[in-house]
């Protein structure tokens, strides 16, 4: 049985962890560290000649690269990398992406909570209006419950076009560009 993933993989690690091999033993890591190619060592102790006789194809053939693990990067890269970041960040691309978002979802974060507190001191205020029926054995109270749901589905739909249309294509554009910076 493979090993549960305990946190998100690093660099060069594996997300696939459910693709082990099924001869995997317990005391082989469940993520495979980062490796990088040596030059090929001799695997036997036979001399060329006698592995000539003895295996013409396998001679011929090269054998495969060792591997060994890869060291950590170096700690300028990660200042690097932070360096690239504080920029973008700072950059007025991303800062108009930033109030872009504020500038919807402030305002309406506050107003679906000034809804949601109105519904619940008009229940608390007036019982005898929210008791009231509407059709049937709907209410009042019934009625804008299920507004609320309905407020919750709009607004989502509301900002996923939002963002859609005025957000996502700067901010990938943004991705690039920071992602080009760090190569």
């Amino acid at each position: 049985m493979p090993q549960q993933q305990t946190s998100s993989p690093g660099q060069g690690q594996r997300f696939d962890w459910w693709a082990a091999p099924a001869a995997a033993t317990a005391s082989e890591p469940a993520v495979a560290p980062r490796r990088t190619a040596v030059p090929a060592q001799p695997v036997s102790t036979r001399t060329a000649a006698t592995q000539s006789a003895a295996a013409p194809e396998l001679a011929a053939a090269p054998l495969a690269p060792a591997v060994v693990p890869q060291e950590p990067s170096a700690p300028t890269s990660t200042t690097d990398s932070t360096e690239v970041y504080r920029s973008v960040q700072a950059s007025a691309a991303f800062q108009d992406i930033r109030r872009s978002y504020r500038v919807f979802v402030f305002p309406v974060s506050g107003a679906f909570l000034g809804w949601y507190l109105v519904y619940v001191a008009a229940e608390a205020v007036a019982p005898g209006v929210m008791r009231s029926r509407v059709a049937g054995p709907i209410n009042v109270a019934w009625l804008l419950g299920l507004l609320q749901f309905a407020t919750t589905f709009l607004l989502t739909w509301l900002y996923a076009r939002n963002a859609r249309t005025k957000r996502d294509r700067a901010a990938l554009g943004l991705r690039w560009d920071t992602q080009d910076q760090l190569r």
